[in-house]
């Protein structure tokens, strides 16, 4: 396994591996050692007894006519109906479009949802993606992950058709074929809500995509565009922090070389485990700054936690000692667990990345505050095939064949409408998301100090103005897609008693 494709792997962890926007909770991912106390308590919160959990008998394969097409599996989904106004009154329905994770996290983070659903008197859903959580086909992980056969059934696509069929059969149950429906989702959760409502806008009015990447594919964006916020987040934040970073890597290879090397790194960065090689500790290094400029959020502000350790690290302190008060700041005492990541066949978004979600994260010499790690797709397929086979090769261009993103403007002009694109500019991620206006309807909503999906976070007393200001006017744009759906409702009705009565003359 190469260094860039360890890199990949960790940047695709950040954006998308425990739940909605909490995904490779600060400063990593459970695998790499301490999480963010307030994450993980959301993580682990329990839903409150609004919500209610439900499941449906959901098509294994929407595109084909085999016999095991037909084949179903039991797709978990969650309503919380506490401020829904009903059918009769056409109140909407505001849906979740599942990601790479449980449901039940998603549900207990994105409150963001709750509030609309207040205002608006709408209906919750949450329908978990296909292969996660407790939405596994086959009956059980171990078969539908046992070969690329049982694994084929798994894609953006077949899951986007899952929401459409389980909306339009709840719908129909509800007697509420007349209520409108919002998608939502934040990262690659927003990346669905938005192709939802390209793909299928006869089932959603609208879509509010929070971070989603959607132009991190293919040549659209530099592959160093996620390097280049986290070096940007961290170099306004201190130039001698960002200095001192930027010099620490050819430190550590220095001090690897000496006899006992290894162990002098160990002991300066206290790992819990001693080093097998430098390149371990520069990615978990990486992979610390990388999450800590995601998720700088307030009220944590873990950019600067770092940066003052290292600025503030006593006179005379080694580039190497101030580097790991950084991580101690980041990612505190008593030892750093500096994990080896090793992909497995079972792991859901491993897969999904060596299919069809190729985004091709690199970066050149000096262009940024980490070492140069250009992207090579023929390592990224090799690496892919050591664990799926031979028969498992990337698409680097199935994204935008299938959903767009070259020429975005020009081609969502043309025929899109009704999407929020909302980022925050200090999100590595923004570099890959629609940051400007397409048109009236489909608008780009952000912030220059917000990070990662912090707008679908749940709102806060707390919440500095220029966030409020954010929700708000998404909210009001909310707003503007039901009013011009019940107009058009009501202008059909009215076309209709007038086409009766002159029937009936």
């Amino acid at each position: 396994m190469g260094q860039l494709f360890f890199l990949q792997q960790l940047l695709f962890l950040l954006l998308l591996i425990m739940t909605v926007c909490v995904s490779a909770m600060y400063p990593g991912t459970a695998m790499l050692g301490m999480v963010s106390k307030s994450m993980k308590s959301a993580l682990n919160a329990e839903l409150s007894s609004d919500f209610a959990t439900y499941y449906y008998n959901q098509t294994l394969d929407h595109f084909n006519y085999r016999p095991e097409s037909y084949t179903t599996f039991q797709q978990r989904y969650l309503i919380n109906s506490a401020y829904w106004g009903g059918a009769n009154s056409s109140s909407p329905i505001f849906v979740y479009t599942g990601d790479e994770a449980s449901i039940v996290g998603v549900a207990s983070y994105a409150g963001f949802m709750v509030d609309l659903a207040s205002q608006f008197k709408g209906l919750l859903l949450y329908i978990e993606h296909r292969y996660y959580g407790e939405s596994v086909p086959f009956g059980s992980k171990d078969i539908a992950f046992n070969n690329t056969n049982t694994l084929g059934y798994f894609s953006s696509t077949q899951a986007l058709a899952d929401y459409a069929e389980l909306i339009t059969n709840l719908k129909k149950n509800l007697s509420a074929e007349n209520c409108p429906v919002i998608a939502i989702g934040g990262s690659y959760g927003g990346m669905l809500a938005s192709w939802f409502r390209l793909k299928y806008p006869h089932i959603v009015i609208g879509a509010l995509a929070s971070s989603a990447p959607i132009l991190y594919f293919d040549d659209i964006t530099p592959e160093n565009g996620y390097d280049s916020i986290v070096t940007k987040d961290f170099r306004e934040t201190s130039e001698t922090c960002y200095s001192t970073i930027k010099q620490s890597w050819s430190e550590i290879d220095k001090v690897a070389a000496q006899p006992n090397g290894l162990a002098n790194l160990s002991q300066i960065f206290r790992t819990c485990e001693p080093l097998n090689s430098s390149q371990q500790l520069k990615l978990y290094l990486e992979f610390s700054y990388d999450g800590s400029a995601q998720y700088d959020n307030p009220p944590a502000h873990y950019v600067s936690d770092i940066c003052n350790a290292i600025d503030g690290a006593a006179e005379g302190t080694s580039i190497l000692g101030r580097v790991a008060e950084g991580l101690n700041a980041s990612s505190g005492p008593p030892c750093h667990a500096i994990y080896v990541y090793n992909p497995s066949h079972m792991d859901e978004w491993f897969w999904q990345t060596c299919t069809e979600i190729v985004m091709p994260f690199g970066r050149g010499d000096n262009d940024t505050m980490c070492e140069a790690a250009p992207f090579d797709l023929n390592n990224y397929t090799n690496n892919c095939q050591d664990v799926f086979g031979v028969s498992v090769t990337p698409r680097p261009h199935w994204i935008t064949t299938e959903f767009g993103g070259h020429d975005i403007k020009s081609v969502l002009g043309n025929f899109a409408s009704n999407i929020i694109f909302s980022n925050g500019l200090r999100d590595p991620y923004s570099s890959g998301g629609v940051l400007q206006d397409i048109s009236d309807s489909v608008v780009a909503v952000y912030t220059q100090q917000g990070a990662h999906c912090l707008d679908l976070r749940t709102p806060m007393p707390s919440d500095p103005d220029w966030l409020v200001a954010q929700r708000d006017k998404e909210t009001k744009i909310v707003a503007l897609w039901l009013a011009e759906y019940y107009a058009r409702r009501q202008l059909d009705v009215e076309k209709l008693e007038l086409g009766t009565w002159i029937n009936d003359q």
